[in-house]
């Protein structure tokens, strides 16, 4: 199990360094862009297009990343006062209840909107636009496709905090790591 869960971690975190060379990508294609349009008062639809496409993809991209990193919204109220046990028993019902379900819905419903896209040869609708919107299209199911693995990375470890026969040591790395000592 520590091997699939190393496997997945390392697609998180591969999906990761995608997207912070896309942010950079994206960073310099807007000031460009800028450039153009204020400088020289020329304006491009597929450049214009293209900063919203990086811009989908870096969040798209992102989600599993971010899974993986503990760096989605969560309201602790009550969730930072919890043991590491229980915190694991409301991750494990979140992920079983909310995630995994939305995940599949979504890598469904994407896919569907996809494969017509790609059937059809979407492509932009503005003149000048960008040539095969279907390609983006595609980015939705893998993303949540990445979103969903990292949820069942997440899922054993969080087993394997619940039913650790020692967990101070679980305790201490858990409390390490939110330090950001590591």
């Amino acid at each position: 199990m520590k091997f699939f869960i190393r496997i997945i971690d390392f697609i998180g975190e591969w999906s990761g360094r995608v997207v912070m060379w896309l942010g950079l990508l994206l960073f310099i294609v807007t000031a460009y862009e800028t450039i153009q349009r204020y400088l020289f008062r020329h304006t491009s639809v597929a450049l214009q297009e293209t900063t919203w496409h990086l811009y989908s993809l870096l969040f798209l991209l992102g989600l599993a990343y971010t899974l993986k990193h503990d760096g989605h919204v969560r309201v602790d109220i009550f969730y930072g006062r919890m043991s590491i046990r229980k915190q694991a028993m409301v991750n494990l019902f979140s992920l079983l209840i909310l995630l995994i379900p939305f995940c599949l819905l979504m890598i469904g419903f994407s896919w569907k909107f996809f494969i017509a896209a790609y059937q059809i040869g979407e492509r932009s609708g503005d003149p000048g636009g960008l040539p095969a919107r279907w390609l983006l299209k595609a980015i939705i199911p893998l993303s949540f496709g990445l979103l969903l693995l990292q949820g069942v990375s997440d899922f054993f470890k969080n087993l394997q905090t619940l039913f650790l026969k020692e967990n101070s040591s679980v305790e201490s790395k858990r409390h390490i790591l939110k330090k950001g000592t590591v």
